[in-house]
């Protein structure tokens, strides 16, 4: 009955929206700090693809709202993201909406390359694509070859993101997924750009892999994670 109740779009609107206000909460009561804007700044009215692993989603939101705050994006883009279609998805899209993110609903699993084919079609137009090459499922941290794929289909840079707090719960999750809390310092990073061609798409995974780990490893060092 619980679980049938939850799934009730009504409940799953409401849920959305308390995510919202949380997030919200998280944002206004934490000290940020942006590290390497100076990668950021050249793609200010740019296309750009930036990529976090799945771990970071709820810090995401917040991480993409300090970048267009401290490197305001031309036209005021929102970014793209690439969710899942299931539940849990839908009620993510609509909780990070608020932060200037809009959804494109895919997965590795159903619906993958059409939703490649989306954020491709929002890179052609001189936008923002946010992707989490490890989601919805896993294995945590190993970049599936989809980000290397729109990369060089797209011939778009890959900017590798990560964002921290000194205060965050891990979930019991396959990814140790990452929740703020309020009333904390918050780190997040823009990493050097990665660059991708239809000749080295399977070296640059590797590369973009790399830079994950590198940029999650050293915002967890500043907040002491």
């Amino acid at each position: 009955m619980a679980k049938r109740l939850i799934r009730h779009p009504l409940m799953q609107g409401l849920l959305a929206q308390l995510v919202a206000l949380y997030l919200r909460l998280v944002w206004a009561t934490t000290r940020w700090t942006l590290i390497g804007e100076e990668h950021a700044r050249p793609f200010a009215d740019r296309p750009m693809i930036l990529a976090f692993w799945h771990e970071r989603l709820p810090l995401a939101a917040l991480g993409w709202k300090l970048l267009a705050q401290r490197v305001p994006q031309q036209g005021g883009r929102r970014a793209q993201v690439l969710i899942s279609r299931h539940r849990d998805g839908r009620l993510i899209a609509a909780a990070v909406k608020p932060f200037g993110i809009d959804v494109v609903h895919a997965s590795s699993s159903k619906g993958g390359a059409s939703g490649l084919r989306g954020l491709a079609r929002i890179l052609s137009g001189g936008g923002v694509a946010v992707i989490t090459p490890d989601g919805p499922r896993g294995p945590a941290r190993v970049a599936a070859p989809g980000v290397a794929q729109l990369a060089a289909l797209s011939g778009v840079t890959v900017l590798p993101c990560a964002v921290a707090s000194t205060r965050m719960r891990l979930a019991r999750s396959w990814d140790r997924m990452r929740f703020p809390l309020p009333f904390a310092r918050g780190f997040a990073m823009v990493g050097e750009p990665v660059e991708v061609t239809r000749e080295n798409a399977e070296a640059a995974l590797a590369a973009i892999e790399a830079a994950l780990t590198e940029a999650c490893d050293q915002v967890d060092a500043m907040a002491g994670a």
